[in-house]
């Protein structure tokens, strides 16, 4: 009994007990659905082996979606608690265990995965090559990231949720104050999901380095393209300090190490260091290519190029560099000194420029544009300034003197909300209803899509610019409660209905999707939007191949040169092309990961070894293999090209 006892939830409700039938009766459904029409096969041949980074695009934006929701659900209930005063809706504990979860999953699970699909779903295609430099690595790195998420998201049914906050900051997050299993669950999930960004950072970068099509230098490339190689150069210098740093709390809260405690030699300031060596890079990871894909929906919806190439590169080169110089500044009021707390200030501040600089570009990319308002472009439009007040609001945080202030306020979390919705979550859905006819052969609605746009920009509003006022007027962050006196029911209430409009205009997302796979076009060609960039240069599905013939490139706008000035852009002969096998080997180092990580959590040694050892045999077993690929034959590329429309 004393064994079963660590698998239960400390703090059970009804909510939870509900959340565990509905697991149950989800995944028994998926089961019988797949043995029913019978598609095990197709599930194993096609998604789970695929090494296609097409595929594995997809299958991380369909995994960021049911994020987005399940981390939204969190939101809707953290604003429903704090609507009105005195509010039992959820105690103490589970509002802290919400905040926690909501943080993690938002930025870990929901917002990297959505990055990493447009990295696979367009990187390869816009630089003209035929998969990225390591097809296996890639599903490998899905995988993990697969196994984190779900590890992380059983945490509420098995043993508990974490609590102590999405940065999980120590002595809390140590035993004596975390005791349940839940701050494992973060150790062990985000470390496996970590890793397998950090792999797919090295992958990207050498994909762009190396299999740029001939002709494409570095000034060459597409602005997207930029942006992705500059935020997975931050990914391998950043990731590699939270992979350590929760190495170190993981074996401080499983073996007593003291690396931050606060006795025996401990530091708990380390873990902040750490923490935030790595947390404020990562904003610009998921910034950087946003920035990217508001650069190529502007410029092809104003019909113009995008204004400044040359110092768009160079501002996302010195947003790089400042990304690593401003981490003291997430902890101002910790009592580091006047001396260290003016040299961070200044670099936060410092990071505005090249910003601001972006800022213009688009602007100046609009002027005297043929603009054409489409859902891309309402998105895009409404960033530019939205996303300016967040930075104004960060500059105001970078005082480090006002700081004291605005710390641990509600201030503090609309600037973050109003930085990262915007800049991310905004960028992601312009983004996929950009690129989605490139690779589902549908557009969506438009109608449903602007009713979508204009609930979530009027939601946002309403949810987050009053908390600027009860931030100012002193509401703290994390507490699950206040009293009447306070005065700031009101503005909490009209912060909860921004936040239930957001949730409806999420649900239009699901819908657009569903209206527009009954009812829209499948005639739409391969370039609807008359875009710019490579990537619209194929066909529409894209082939396995991507490009029947190597493109040639001349300038950092081939395709639209080769529509508009006659480039040549495909020369030379059919040739047949090596392609990577797929493999299952992937998919089954991540579900070993999962138990691992499993085991880990609950210092189940026993089958916590034998998972290591089954992850070294995976790891010896591709060492041996003598897998050389396969060749598609230029009979089999000719008539697949006939069959999509036409050589390419």
């Amino acid at each position: 009994m004393e064994f079963l006892e660590r698998f239960a939830i400390p703090h059970p409700s009804p909510a939870i007990y509900a959340s565990m039938v509905a697991i149950a009766l989800v995944s028994i459904g998926i089961l019988a659905g797949l043995t029913y029409f019978k598609k095990w096969g197709y599930l194993w041949r096609e998604w789970l082996t695929t090494v296609d980074h097409k595929k594995i695009g997809i299958m991380y934006l369909v995994s960021a979606l049911l994020m987005l929701f399940r981390g939204g659900a969190d939101a809707i209930m953290m604003r429903a608690q704090l609507s009105a005063p005195d509010m039992k809706l959820l105690d103490a504990q589970h509002y802290n265990e919400i905040f926690t979860t909501h943080g993690v999953v938002m930025i870990i699970f929901m917002a990297m995965p959505f990055i990493f699909a447009f990295m696979n779903l367009i990187v390869p295609l816009q630089i003209g090559a035929r998969d990225v430099a390591f097809p296996r690595l890639n599903a490998l790195s899905f995988w993990l990231f697969f196994a984190g998420a779900m590890l992380f998201n059983i945490s509420f049914v098995i043993g508990g949720s974490p609590d102590a906050g999405w940065t999980s900051y120590f002595p809390l997050a140590g035993n004596d104050f975390s005791e349940s299993v839940g701050t494992n669950y973060y150790m062990l999930a985000i470390q496996i999901s970590g890793i397998g960004s950090l792999m797919t950072g090295i992958n990207m970068c050498t994909t762009i380095l190396k299999m740029r099509a001939p002709g494409m230098t570095l000034m060459k490339m597409p602005m997207f393209t930029w942006s992705a190689f500059i935020a997975n150069v931050i990914i391998v210098f950043a990731f590699p300090v939270l992979t350590v740093a929760l190495l170190m709390g993981t074996t401080d809260r499983l073996f007593a190490t003291n690396f931050f405690t606060t006795d025996n030699g401990g530091m708990d300031m380390l873990w902040a260091n750490f923490f935030w060596i790595w947390g404020h890079p990562e904003v610009y990871i998921l910034i950087l290519p946003a920035f990217g894909l508001y650069s190529e929906i502007i410029s092809t919806f104003s019909k113009r190029n995008l204004y400044g190439y040359s110092s768009m590169v160079w501002s996302m080169v010195l947003i790089s560099l400042l990304s690593f110089l401003v981490w003291t500044h997430h902890f101002f009021t910790m009592g580091q000194g006047a001396l260290t707390n003016s040299i961070f200030s200044i670099t936060t501040m410092a990071i505005a420029v090249p910003t601001g600089v972006k800022i213009f570009n688009w602007l100046f990319t609009m002027w005297k544009g043929k603009i054409r308002f489409t859902v891309p472009m309402l998105y895009s439009v409404a960033f530019i300034p939205l996303f300016t007040i967040g930075g104004v609001t960060g500059v105001m945080l970078a005082m480090s003197a006002a700081d004291y202030q605005y710390h641990n306020t509600m201030f503090l979390v609309a600037h973050f909300h109003n930085t990262i919705i915007p800049g991310v979550v905004f960028a992601m859905l312009a983004g996929l209803t950009f690129y989605w006819p490139k690779f589902f052969g549908f557009i969506l609605n438009e109608k449903i899509g602007k009713v979508t746009f204009w609930l979530l920009t009027v939601g946002f509003v309403l949810a987050f610019f009053p908390m600027y006022i009860t931030g100012l007027d002193g509401q703290a962050r994390r507490m699950y409660t206040y009293s009447e006196a306070t005065g700031f029911g009101a503005l909490n209430m009209l912060s909860f209905a921004g936040a239930a409009l957001m949730a409806i205009g999420f649900v239009t997302i699901v819908y657009n999707i569903y209206y527009s796979f009954k009812n829209s076009s499948r005639d739409i060609g391969s370039d609807p939007w008359d875009a710019r960039s490579l990537e619209w240069a194929t066909h529409t599905p894209v082939p396995e191949y991507n490009f029947a013939r190597t493109p040639q490139i001349s300038s950092s706008e081939t395709f639209w040169d080769s529509k508009k000035n006659g480039h040549e852009l495909f020369k030379g002969e059919i040739e047949e092309i090596h392609m990577p096998n797929n493999s299952g080997i992937p998919f089954v180092m991540g579900m070993i990961f999962f138990v691992a990580g499993f085991s880990f959590i609950f210092a189940l040694w026993v089958p916590a070894v034998i998972s290591l050892i089954g992850i070294f045999i995976c790891m010896a077993m591709r060492s041996f293999e003598k897998d050389h690929g396969r060749h598609i034959s230029v009979k089999e590329i000719i008539e697949t090209e006939e069959k999509l429309g036409g050589a390419k």
